[in-house]
């Protein structure tokens, strides 16, 4: 009867001591370490969540911005050829114009003739027609080997320049040029004949004056 006793006192003893959570037997949700567990793991998604639609967004901004550049990059390009169509359209116009154009004073009527003695009289009155055509420089230049040199009307006459410059102004821009006829009336022995070079007309304006 004592050893049943004393068993019994020591299954006691060895019988562990229960938690105050574990003896009220709460529901496990209702633990805190449960509920502190879970706490964390909604925030854990939640950051990578914002991650994830950050990287997304980023990501678009990234494909917009090439997108864009690659864009404009052919506008720019398209822009510089319509320029230069321009330009190219404003030399074949001005070659022809009533102002440089041989008309009929040279036989029958000529394209991209230009009249060298016309060029000259309105050379001495460029003033008049300086912003009349809206470029920055307007010269004619012979095909030659020569060294360059300007023409005046007395070197002009003596034939012994090879670059008519109409308009010259030191700003950079787009710059054309063409093949054009030179001609002019010159003397042999006190007869007329008509003389014809090969010249190019070249014209330039600033940036954004007709783009």
């Amino acid at each position: 009867m004592v050893d049943k006793k004393a068993q019994l006192k020591t299954k006691k003893l060895k019988t562990p001591k229960l938690k105050f959570w574990q003896s009220q037997k709460f529901p496990i949700s209702e633990i805190p370490s449960f509920q502190l567990s879970r706490k964390k793991r909604g925030q854990l998604k939640i950051q990578q969540m914002a991650f994830m639609l950050m990287a997304v967004t980023l990501f678009f901004v990234l494909v917009g911005m090439f997108v864009l550049v690659i864009k404009f990059s052919g506008l720019k390009d398209t822009a510089t050829e319509l320029c230069e169509e321009n330009a190219m359209l404003l030399v074949t116009k001005l070659a022809n114009s009533p102002e440089f154009s041989c008309g009929r004073a040279f036989g029958s009527s000529r394209t991209n003739c230009i009249d060298g003695d016309k060029v000259m009289m309105l050379k001495e009155n460029i003033e008049i027609y300086e912003k009349f055509w809206g470029v920055t420089n307007i010269e004619i230049r012979k095909i030659s080997d020569e060294p360059e040199k300007v023409c005046d009307l007395g070197g002009y006459q003596q034939d012994n320049c090879n670059v008519i410059r109409l308009i010259s102004k030191n700003v950079s821009g787009y710059s054309m040029s063409n093949f054009v006829s030179l001609c002019r009336k010159d003397y042999v022995d006190e007869e007329v004949y008509d003389k014809c070079e090969m010249a190019k007309l070249i014209l330039s304006y600033e940036y954004g004056e007709r783009c």
